[in-house]
């Protein structure tokens, strides 16, 4: 298998994977988060959120606008890779092994639509629920508790979903108490998954413009991400690309030969 370092671009102090996720190698626990243009303009106002994202093991480009900034930044070109995309991936990989995965978070409808589709997509996987407090912070005991139902299940992967930038603190924060190989933090892909909200064709995500439809679909909900935040994160990358081409190389003293003075120095 490919090892992580070699899948990865570091951006904006933030090692984005870059890779194919066929050749990485699942066998260790590992926390998977996305970043897009939202998560990281909040990020840079949310010290605990910014440090939850960089601490991720995974973290996967779900956005065309960080595919856009990659290149423009590094050069690289890489693959948006949406929550959708790597819960579809780690089901098959489930179905197949015949594995268990656990979806933490939403209403009991949700979970229930899901069960219920599970059961006809992926027969072979086992799949746990727990539909925890709608709140924007867990108490103490409720902490405790969704901890033990997951436990108590013992799945391979752990689907987290109670939206950003609550299910990425989440994750990070019960890492370790946590059984699950994967833990993955997939937000709004349950209620894709359970059809409660429908997810734009295959058509618009190709044409890379997934987000017009959502904003279309979902106004009220969608308009600051895509109508502020989108052009705040295009004016934060055009600083940021600015500011690198504008800074000098350090100045190096380079050896004494024959035929260099001692002072002499290269920009």
């Amino acid at each position: 298998m490919t090892t992580l370092a070699n899948q990865t671009t570091s951006m904006f102090n933030y090692n984005i994977f870059s890779g194919s996720l066929d050749q990485y190698n699942f066998d260790s626990k590992c926390l998977i988060n996305t970043i897009n243009q939202y998560s990281y303009v909040m990020a840079e106002k949310d010290a605990e959120f910014k440090s939850a994202l960089m601490g991720s093991d995974i973290l996967l480009p779900d956005g065309v606008a960080i595919v856009a900034a990659a290149k423009m930044m590094n050069g690289k070109k890489i693959e948006k890779i949406a929550g959708a995309d790597i819960h579809k991936f780690l089901l098959n990989k489930l179905n197949n092994e015949g594995g268990s995965c656990f979806y933490l978070g939403s209403s009991e409808k949700t979970l229930n639509l899901i069960r219920e589709r599970m059961a006809v997509d992926y027969p072979n996987v086992k799949v746990g629920t727990f539909s925890p407090a709608y709140k924007p912070e867990f108490t103490d005991a409720e902490n405790a508790e969704m901890v033990a139902a997951v436990n108590k299940f013992n799945p391979d992967v752990l689907f987290v979903g109670m939206t950003a930038p609550k299910q990425e603190k989440w994750a990070t924060k019960h890492k370790q108490l946590l059984n699950a190989k994967t833990i993955c933090s997939i937000g709004a892909v349950f209620d894709f998954y359970a059809g409660t909200v429908e997810r734009p064709s295959q058509l618009w995500i190709d044409l890379k413009l997934e987000w017009f439809v959502r904003l279309v679909k979902e106004p009220k909900r969608m308009w600051k991400r895509y109508m502020y935040y989108g052009p705040v994160f295009i004016y934060q990358m055009m600083v940021k690309k600015f500011s690198a081409m504008t800074t000098k190389p350090e100045a190096k003293i380079i050896q004494m030969t024959p035929q260099a003075s001692a002072y002499e120095k290269v920009i």
